[in-house]
């Protein structure tokens, strides 16, 4: 039941890591681990499996992130993930949302770890492909080290190796899950004594990350590290991840073009949201923005969008470069 070997992952995001943001940051970077938004076990038993858990074979080493408490409904949905080609299984234990804890799950698991290491292990049963767990550090009022080193050895107890570790606690009540990302105070002390006292353990720290100096720093304690919102809002961070300095950013776009042509059915805007950041910091990321936001309507499907969007910004950098000389 293990992942080991990926330094760096993409998060699972609700409405951002889908299928065209995953493609769009394999292109980025092919050396990263790429994680679904999370799907619910009642989905993947009783939903559109064509909708849900399709992806193109690039964006693979891809892990489905299942939502779920119960242990024969997540077996049954991880055997599915197996089938569907998927690289492994990860369950969420860090969600805080109203809506999945009335769904028992998420966050609120941590408050049963037994029930969350007889999850796990049923999964591991069903399937081949790895098993994994993204958690938080505590809920509510168990917030201690102890109770989070605990419930990391209850499950580590039947075979799982793997942890993602969002370096904050979770509050079920009283905080947005926004808020839930902001508020409780970081504590990476505690992922790197985690990483101290198991060491056999493969641990992936999650949660702030946002440069390439904190990375590195968070790297002489743990294993990996999980990058979230920062990859989305600044997506070149993970081409700087990847060290490949060949790479250019209008490269990105003519290829995402092109994977917008191989997809007539789907709207051009649903691959372009992804990409607004793609020039973040550089010379006409306005323009770029703008011009994608302002004109995403006017097109239906294809990549001629992301083209025009391009020469525009091609257009404004070589004004500004014959103003300059």
């Amino acid at each position: 039941m293990t992942n080991q070997g990926f330094t760096f992952s993409v998060a699972p995001m609700m409405d951002w890591t889908d299928r065209h943001c995953r493609y769009f940051h394999r292109w980025l970077n092919a050396d990263l681990l790429l994680y679904t938004e999370m799907v619910t076990t009642g989905a993947v038993l009783h939903g559109d499996l064509e909708k849900l858990l399709a992806f193109d074979p690039a964006e693979k080493p891809l892990i489905l992130q299942l939502g779920g408490g119960d242990p024969d409904d997540l077996a049954k949905s991880a055997l599915i993930a197996q089938d569907w080609g998927y690289s492994g299984v990860n369950l969420n234990v860090g969600c805080p949302s109203d809506r999945v804890q009335k769904g028992k799950m998420g966050a609120c698991l941590m408050k049963e770890p037994s029930l969350v290491a007889d999850c796990i292990e049923a999964m591991a049963v069903a399937v081949d492909i790895p098993v994994t767990v993204k958690t938080r550090l505590g809920v509510d009022e168990l917030d201690s080290y102890e109770y989070f080193r605990d419930f990391v050895a209850t499950i580590a107890a039947i075979g799982c190796r793997d942890f993602i570790v969002h370096a904050r606690k979770a509050l079920l009540s009283g905080l947005s899950p926004k808020q839930n990302r902001d508020i409780p105070p970081l504590r990476y002390e505690w992922v790197y004594r985690l990483k101290q006292e198991f060491p056999e353990l493969n641990i992936t720290l999650n949660g702030g990350v946002t440069d390439i100096n904190s990375i590195h720093t968070h790297l002489q304690y743990v294993d990996g590290v999980m990058l979230g919102r920062a990859a989305y809002k600044n997506p070149w961070l993970l081409a700087e991840l990847s060290g490949d300095t060949t790479l250019e950013r209008d490269e990105v776009v003519l290829a995402m073009a092109e994977y917008a042509d191989r997809l007539p059915g789907v709207p051009v805007k649903h691959i372009s949201r992804h990409m607004l950041g793609l020039y973040h910091g550089q010379p006409g990321a306005k323009h770029w923005r703008r011009f994608i936001s302002d004109n995403a309507f006017r097109y239906d499907s294809g990549g001629d969008l992301l083209r025009k969007a391009l020469q525009a910004l091609v257009h404004i950098r070589d004004s500004n470069q014959a103003r300059d000389a």
